[in-house]
């Protein structure tokens, strides 16, 4: 391939680009209908209590996720979360007939709605998944399998963060 092939390839590439650039905009920027900053919209939104351990760390994942700052401000949100999840033991070792390891899935369902009431703004379904290795102690096996579900949700805190805000984004 000559040189002249490789400008002449270039220049299209940018000829055929060139009309998208006004199309794109920053996701946590300002909202498109020149409303408020994307993070001020997602610290609007309280977290409901979300029950058992599972729950409480993937609560403490999204209030995070969506407040970093700690300080709680005007509520105009209410994010509601159901989870679950299940074990399983995908190997176990043929001699002592135990499981050598264990996979976590989760899933969670997950609904923003207005805290005056109304429709959701907001809602949808997210999976995360996460593996630990089971050891002989006992205490070792309880350890990895929180440490698991502290992966986990905060997986899921990820994506639901990422949902919402492009929920908010696209709505304006």
């Amino acid at each position: 391939m000559s040189w002249s092939d490789v400008t002449r390839r270039a220049a299209l590439a940018a000829a055929l680009t060139l009309p998208l650039g006004g199309c794109l905009q920053p996701l946590y920027g300002p909202t498109a209908m020149g409303g408020a900053d994307m993070a001020e919209e997602l610290r609007a939104i309280a977290v409901d209590p979300i029950p058992d351990r599972f729950g409480h760390y993937l609560a403490n994942e999204l209030i995070f996720a969506l407040n970093g700052t700690g300080t709680p401000g005007p509520v105009k949100y209410r994010l509601l979360v159901t989870p679950l999840s299940r074990v399983q033991t995908p190997i176990i070792d043929s001699v002592t007939s135990r499981a050598s390891a264990a996979t976590i899935w989760t899933d969670a369902a997950y609904a923003v709605t207005p805290a005056a009431g109304g429709p959701p703004v907001a809602q949808g379904k997210v999976s995360a998944v996460a593996d630990y290795d089971r050891f002989a102690q006992r205490y070792a096996n309880i350890r990895a399998a929180r440490d698991a579900e502290i992966r986990a949700a905060k997986s899921l805190a990820d994506q639901i963060r990422l949902r919402v805000a492009a929920d908010f984004a696209k709505r304006g």
